[in-house]
C-alpha cells in the first residue's frame, strides 16, 4: 500500500562528517563530545572565574615583581662577592638583632622578615642573628656583652686564648671587625631593647651575677615552702611525768637517717662576689665607638581586626622587598650619619603617668623628628587587649600557681615521709617531689619577672632609652649620594 502525503517514513539523512570527526570517532572519544557546541557558563560561574582569575593574576604579578626587584639589587652588589680576599682576611660580618613582637608567640617572625632579602648574601657579607625568645632578652644580651667587654678592657678578665694564635683572633682584631661590620635592628621594639641594653651595659656595675642564683636567694625566705606550725596536742595515753612533745625543727626536706648524721654534713659556705675597686666599677665618662646601626622597619599584624591589613600585605609584598633591598644597600655601601637625638634639655622634663593601653602623644616627636622616633607608628598596631592585660595575666598566672602549690607540696611531703600510701594514679604518674617543685617555682618566677622587665622596656607609652654619652658615638646608615660609586664608597667603620 502506498502512502499518500504526510511526512516521509525515512529519517532525514545527516550531513556528511568532516574529516577530523571521521578520524576522531575511531579513537574512542564519545560522539557527543564531538557534536557539543560551546556555550557561555552561567552567571555564578562567570563571577567565580572572574574573581579567581583576578586574585590569582594579582598574586602572580606581585611575586614576579618581587623576584625582579631582588634580582635587580643582587646584580648591583654581586661584583663585591667576586673580589678576592687575602689569605689572612675575613669577610665582613654583620650582627642582626630581632626581638619578639608584643602579643605574638612566634619569636622568630622578625628574623624571617630579614631573611626574605638575600642582598647581603649576594654581596658576600656574613651575618650573625641574635633572636629574642622573650621580651627583654635582647636588652639582657647586649648589657652582658658590654659588661664583659668592659671587664676585658679594665683587665678584670683575661681573653680566652686558644692552643695557637690564629689570624684575626686577637681582641683588637675582633673589635675592629665588629666596628666595620655594623648592626641591623629589625623594628622599633628591637631598637628599644637594644638601646636599653646599651645604657645598662655602660651604666651598671661589673659584678658577675648569676640571675638564677640571685633570684633563688630572694625567694629563699619568702615563706612559700615553709611548713605550717602544728599545735601540740595532749595525748591521754601519756603519763603525768611524760614531757609534752614539741614540733620538730628538722627541715622537712631532710628526713632523719641513721646513715647521715648532722655532724657529717659539710658546712654551707656563701660564695662572695669578687670585690672590684670603686674607680673601676664606676660608669665611664665616655664610651668607645660603636658600630653603625641599620634601622629596618617592621610591623606584625595580629588579631581579627587586622585581617584586611594582612590581606593587603600578602598581595603587596613587592613594596616590602624594595624597602628591605634599599636598606641592605645602605649597609653595603657604608655611608653613615650621626644619630639624631633631641636636645639635652628635652630629657630633663618630668615623666607623666599614663595608661599603657592608651599611650600619650610622643613628646619627642613634638620637638623634632629624631631617630628615637623611628617606626613609632608600628606600635599603634599592637593589640590593645594584649597591652592592657599583659601584666594582669602574669599576676593571675602567679596567683593560680601559688594557690595550687600548697596542695602539691603537701602531697610531696606526705609521700616522702611515708605518712600515707600513694594512690594508683600516683603510682602510675608519680607527683613532683619537693625538690622538683622548688626548681619549677624558680623557673616560673624567672620567666614571669623577665617578661615584666621586658614589657617595661617595649611598652608603647615609653620612649627609647637614651644617654648623653651616646650623642657623639652612635651613627646610622644613610642613603649614599646620587653620584656615588662602589670605588668611592667609604668603609663601614665609624
Amino acid at each position: 500500500m502506498s502512502s499518500t502525503g504526510g511526512d516521509s517514513a525515512f529519517p532525514t539523512p545527516k550531513p556528511p562528517q568532516s574529516g577530523v570527526k571521521t578520524v576522531l570517532q575511531y579513537t574512542g572519544i564519545p560522539p557527543s563530545w564531538l557534536d557539543k557546541r560551546p556555550s557561555l557558563p552561567s552567571r555564578n560561574w562567570l563571577i567565580f572565574l572572574s574573581v579567581t582569575s583576578a586574585v590569582t593574576g594579582y598574586y602572580i604579578y606581585d611575586r614576579q615583581q618581587c623576584k625582579k626587584i631582588r634580582q635587580e639589587y643582587v646584580d648591583k652588589v654581586k661584583d663585591l662577592a667576586e673580589q678576592p680576599l687575602g689569605s689572612m682576611e675575613l669577610p665582613r660580618k654583620v650582627t642582626v638583632y630581632g626581638a619578639k613582637w608584643l602579643g605574638d608567640e612566634d619569636y622568630d617572625r622578625s628574623m624571617r622578615h630579614f631573611r626574605k632579602y638575600p642582598i647581603l648574601v649576594a654581596a658576600a657579607i656574613d651575618y650573625d642573628m641574635i633572636k629574642g625568645r622573650r621580651h627583654g632578652d635582647i636588652a639582657r644580651r647586649v648589657a652582658e656583652d658590654i659588661r664583659a667587654e668592659r671587664r676585658l678592657m679594665l683587665g678584670l678578665d683575661q681573653p680566652m686564648a686558644g692552643p695557637m694564635q690564629l689570624p684575626g683572633s686577637s681582641p683588637e682584631e675582633k673589635r675592629r671587625r665588629w666596628l666595620e661590620g655594623g648592626i641591623v635592628i629589625v623594628g622599633r621594639h628591637t631598637l628599644k631593647e637594644y638601646m636599653a641594653g646599651l645604657k645598662r651595659g655602660w651604666t651598671e656595675g661589673l659584678e658577675v651575677v648569676d640571675r638564677e642564683e640571685q633570684l633563688a636567694k630572694q625567694l629563699e625566705n619568702d615563706g612559700k615552702f615553709d611548713e605550717p606550725e602544728v599545735e601540740p596536742s595532749l595525748d591521754s595515753s601519756l603519763g603525768d611525768d611524760e614531757p609534752i612533745p614539741t614540733p620538730s625543727r628538722i627541715p622537712s626536706s631532710r628526713p632523719f637517717s641513721v646513715l647521715s648524721s648532722p655532724t657529717l654534713r659539710a658546712p654551707t659556705t656563701t660564695k662572695h662576689a669578687d670585690s672590684i675597686p670603686p674607680h673601676l666599677n664606676a660608669p665611664p665618662a665616655a664610651i668607645p665607638p660603636q658600630p653603625p646601626m641599620l634601622l629596618v622597619s617592621f610591623t606584625n599584624h595580629i588579631g581579627f581586626t587586622q585581617i584586611p591589613l594582612m590581606i593587603w600585605d600578602f598581595f603587596n609584598e613587592r613594596y616590602k622587598v624594595r624597602d628591605g633591598a634599599e636598606a641592605a644597600l645602605k649597609l653595603i655601601k657604608g655611608y653613615t650619619r650621626p644619630f639624631l637625638a633631641p636636645p639635652p634639655d628635652v630629657f630633663a622634663r618630668p615623666e607623666d603617668s599614663t595608661d599603657p593601653a592608651d599611650p600619650r602623644k610622643p613628646f619627642l616627636a613634638e620637638v623634632s623628628p629624631t631617630d628615637l622616633d623611628f617606626d613609632r607608628e608600628a606600635e599603634s598596631y599592637y593589640k590593645k587587649s594584649v597591652v592592657r592585660d599583659f601584666l594582669k595575666e602574669i599576676q593571675d598566672a602567679r596567683k593560680s600557681y601559688y594557690d595550687n602549690l600548697a596542695k602539691k607540696l603537701e602531697t610531696a611531703r606526705a609521700l616522702a615521709r611515708g605518712t600515707r600510701e600513694p594512690t594508683k594514679a600516683e603510682r602510675d604518674y608519680p607527683p613532683p617531689t619537693e625538690v622538683e617543685l622548688r626548681a619549677e617555682r624558680l623557673k616560673k618566677e624567672l620567666q614571669w619577672r623577665s617578661n615584666e622587665e621586658g614589657f617595661d622596656i617595649i611598652r608603647p607609652d615609653k620612649d627609647v632609652e637614651w644617654d648623653e654619652r651616646f650623642r657623639s658615638v652612635l651613627r646610622v646608615y644613610t642613603d649614599p649620594p646620587e653620584d656615588s660609586s662602589w670605588d668611592s664608597a667609604p668603609t663601614a667603620s665609624p
